[in-house]
């Protein structure tokens, strides 16, 4: 059976501003994979110490979720964190900008610079499309662990779960079971 932590990235959730939803819709989900849950990590906008709980995290355990930081502003530190955490720098991939610009021009906007920023991933991952925003996520296979890096945002963090990661991790892991909880009261 595969272990799993995650790490909720933002310093929103430290300083109690938002609430953290995306810890326990993940942590059902694995449940219901049959993944184990080994922990759960909150760490805010800080590429050093997110790169250290991404380090450690590896060690322990075959799959490392995270959420948040995959924004377009300068305090969305999560693809750099990654990057530093493996030793390789980030690389742009024009396949993710185009598909930042095609969401863009869907709603008739123009992208920014900043939004340019979401195309850089670190280099050697595996890019995951973001159909229902302009994050675009990112899995990275290190040995037996996987990094999978999700947006903050709930809606689209479940979508993602539900429509691209599922079928991963059943086809990386070889999942088949379940792990079924029951509370007393």
């Amino acid at each position: 059976m595969p272990s799993a932590e995650i790490i909720t990235i933002g310093t929103e959730l430290l300083l109690g501003e938002i609430q953290d939803t995306n810890t326990r819709y993940l942590a059902r989900f694995l449940r219901d994979l049959g993944v184990d849950l080994y922990r759960t990590t909150t760490v805010g906008d800080n590429e050093e110490r997110i790169a250290q709980v991404i380090r450690e995290s590896m060690q322990r355990c075959n799959i490392v979720i995270s959420t948040g930081g995959l924004g377009p502003t300068v305090d969305d530190p999560t693809r750099a964190s990654v990057a530093r955490a493996l030793g390789v720098p980030t690389e742009f991939r024009p396949e993710l900008w185009e598909q930042i610009q095609a969401r863009f021009t869907r709603y008739g906007r123009t992208p920014s610079e900043n939004n340019r920023r979401q195309a850089y991933i670190p280099a050697g991952t595996i890019p995951v499309e973001n159909p229902v925003g302009t994050a675009p996520c990112f899995i990275a296979e290190v040995g037996a662990c996987s990094i999978i890096c999700l947006p903050g945002v709930p809606r689209e963090m479940e979508h993602l779960m539900q429509n691209s990661i599922l079928t991963y991790l059943r086809e990386h892991f070889a999942l088949r079971g379940t792990i079924k909880a029951r509370v007393l009261h």
